[in-house]
């Protein structure tokens, strides 16, 4: 998975062990350019930062990775709390 973006968009994979992991994928077709899937990883098996960059949630029935380093949600959470004090 490729770890660096220069608009610090998140890049994200899912991987499942069997289609029938998967509940839902939708595709808009009506003029909306969204785009929603559903499934399951099963229960946790495993969740850390892998490298410190990549969030990866392993569970029996699959991964979950996305680009995310533990110190970017403490900042957002501090944040968050801030703007509920104000």
């Amino acid at each position: 998975m490729k770890t660096e973006s220069k608009t610090q968009e998140r890049v994200f994979s899912v991987e499942l062990k069997s289609k029938e992991h998967i509940k839902n994928i939708n595709l808009a077709n009506n003029g909306q350019n969204s785009f929603f899937i559903e499934g399951t990883l099963g229960s946790l098996e495993h969740a850390w930062f892998e490298e410190g960059i990549i969030l990866e949630i392993v569970g029996k029935k699959g991964v979950l990775r996305i680009n995310l380093e533990q110190n970017e949600i403490q900042k957002k959470q501090l944040n968050s709390g801030e703007e509920k004090t104000q």
